[in-house]
């Protein structure tokens, strides 16, 4: 997906939150008041990554389905950059979000809605593609062996590109 949006012009960026410590919302409400665009915790780099989602034109959200689920440290990065976009104006509002969710068996369907909710309820706007934004694997790189994901994904990027270029005419 990255590979068509480059290939459109579109600077990409990866930041992956595997193995970092990412704290969860703690429902304080603090960014309600301060309303400074950040989260009050600071004992990690969700403001950091709240700060590049706000720069960016597109977010692309993806994870590995865990027990029918996306992982607890992207659902504690959506929660946290979700009510900081809220307490300030829906800040992500119009900003293009695709979601793309892995998965060995079953249970990437939730995930991907996961992923979803946080962009509609952000006002979002979500390219489709030829399919649900799902690629099949286990292991690491298994998923590139996912004829029918990797297309799907390619047909995402140049919806998303499109898109993309669309709104910034």
């Amino acid at each position: 997906m990255l590979g068509e949006l480059e290939k459109e012009g579109i600077e990409t960026e990866l930041i992956q939150l595997a193995g970092t410590q990412v704290q969860g919302c703690i429902a304080c409400s603090e960014c309600f008041e301060t309303l400074d665009q950040r989260c009050v915790v600071t004992n990690d780099s969700v403001n950091d990554y709240i700060a590049k989602m706000l720069e960016a034109d597109g977010i692309i959200l993806g994870s590995p389905t865990y027990f029918a689920d996306l992982t607890p440290e992207l659902k504690a990065l959506i929660d946290r950059a979700g009510m900081v976009a809220r307490a300030n104006g829906d800040m992500f509002k119009r900003k293009v979000g695709a979601a793309v969710v892995t998965m060995r068996r079953a249970g990437a369907i939730h995930t991907f809605d996961s992923i979803n909710h946080f962009f509609f309820i952000g006002q979002m706007i979500v390219p489709g593609s030829s399919y649900w934004n799902i690629g099949i694997g286990h292991a690491i790189g298994e998923v590139q062996n996912d004829a029918e994901g990797m297309a799907t994904m390619t047909t995402l990027g140049k919806n998303m590109a499109w898109l993309l270029k669309k709104l910034h005419a």
